[in-house]
């Protein structure tokens, strides 16, 4: 234990607090089982780190990865056990899901130790549904999606820009220092390598293909038990995807050229769904025939796109891409019969200066939105306006 001690306190020391991610704020932190889930490389464990450093009493908070080598011959319940009978107060496990069994171990560490309070974090959404336990009514959980443009900026810059409702930006009162920069360049630059954390990395698009590879080799096949074949022909079938995005479903030509059976494929795309590769842009419907009705496959965000497609993507796609990955975080869309999208029944097209409002002329409330307009005007809102919402 006294490792697992040592190991935190260094994690803790290399942490940055300059800036932290706006779900900080949403979390019930004084829950007694918070749940943060989120794709590989989004920043849920320095979320964990930063809120230790910056509000809890060090003494009586533990970090541990699930997969340190302390847990091949120690249980979890014993090590939460133990850390509460030396006075401790909160304890934080990230990839949890790394951990054999480790839904019933926090089950039991939430019903026996009553005092002793439990966040974990997953990297991959797959392996937190198969826990064995049911959590649902014990849990609080929240979802991290990759960076805003907003988040993007205040990181690249050191600026303190605030994030704004959906109404506050149809409205073009988003605020833009204009004076210091120009935001399409900084959005542009956005869409190619902004949306990961680690996007000053100079090896960028080496990490993110690694993280890509990471979550179709590793994560999805070992959540569906795949065998190697399988997991090759869900990598073929991301790749397909990627160039030829957005994706109308076509089970029938995906069978005939990657050789998934039509039964199957429905499964693997819900895989990438979930485990934060891609999108998928559903039909405005009722009840359980929402979730039958697939409209548009969509990457989860640009930079995926620039990452592995094989050429440069087309403007169109990463439009409409980087619109739904920002709307989706709080708001519920789909797809609309007059245009692009539909947000509580609002109708938006999105495209490029050449964009007329012909399509949407007949909607009761709709907005054109443009990549390249620095300003709103009236019904015509520019793009990067939307990287405010969060």
């Amino acid at each position: 234990m006294e490792t697992l001690y040592r190991t935190f306190k260094v994690q803790l020391e290399h942490t940055s607090t300059e800036f932290v991610r706006y779900l900080h704020d949403k979390i019930a932190w004084n829950s007694r089982l918070i749940a943060i889930t989120g794709a590989r490389g989004v920043g849920k464990t320095t979320l964990l780190l930063q809120h230790i450093k910056l509000f809890d009493h060090l003494d009586e908070s533990l970090f541990v990865t699930a997969d340190d080598f302390y847990f091949t011959s120690h249980r979890l319940f014993d090590l939460a056990y133990r850390f509460y009978n030396n006075g401790g107060k909160r304890l934080y496990i990230d990839e949890v899901h790394k951990y054999k069994g480790w839904s019933t171990e926090i089950k039991n560490i939430y019903d026996q130790i009553p005092g002793l309070s439990v966040v974990y974090t997953g990297s991959s959404v797959l392996d937190l549904e198969k826990g064995g336990a049911d959590l649902s009514r014990r849990k609080v959980e929240y979802q991290l999606p990759g960076l805003s443009f907003r988040e993007y900026l205040n990181i690249l810059k050191g600026w303190k820009l605030p994030a704004y409702s959906l109404e506050d930006i149809l409205a073009g009162k988003v605020e833009f220092p204009y004076a210091e920069e120009r935001p399409i360049k900084l959005f542009k630059d956005y869409l190619v390598s902004g949306y990961y954390p680690f996007f000053s990395d100079t090896e960028y698009y080496l990490r993110l293909r690694s993280v890509i590879r990471q979550m179709v080799e590793v994560d999805i096949p070992v959540f569906a038990e795949m065998n190697v074949a399988s997991s090759v022909k869900l990598k073929k079938l991301l790749y397909a995807l990627a160039q030829s995005v957005p994706f109308k479903p076509n089970y029938a030509k995906l069978e005939r050229d990657l050789g998934i059976s039509r039964n199957t494929l429905p499964d693997y795309i819900n895989y990438l769904e979930k485990a934060g590769l891609v999108s998928l842009l559903r039909e405005k419907a009722e009840g359980l025939k929402l979730l039958e009705k697939v409209e548009k496959i969509y990457l989860n965000n640009t930079n995926i796109a620039y990452a592995i497609s094989e050429s440069v993507p087309d403007m169109g796609n990463v439009r409409e891409t980087v619109f739904f990955s920002w709307m989706r975080v709080g708001h519920f869309v789909t797809s609309s019969p007059v245009s692009d999208f539909e947000i509580d029944g609002r109708t938006f097209e999105v495209g490029g200066k050449n964009k007329t409002t012909r399509q949407i002329k007949n909607a009761a409330e709709g907005y054109l939105v443009k990549d390249d307009m620095e300003y709103a005007y009236r019904n015509e809102i520019p793009l990067w306006m939307f990287g405010f919402v969060y």
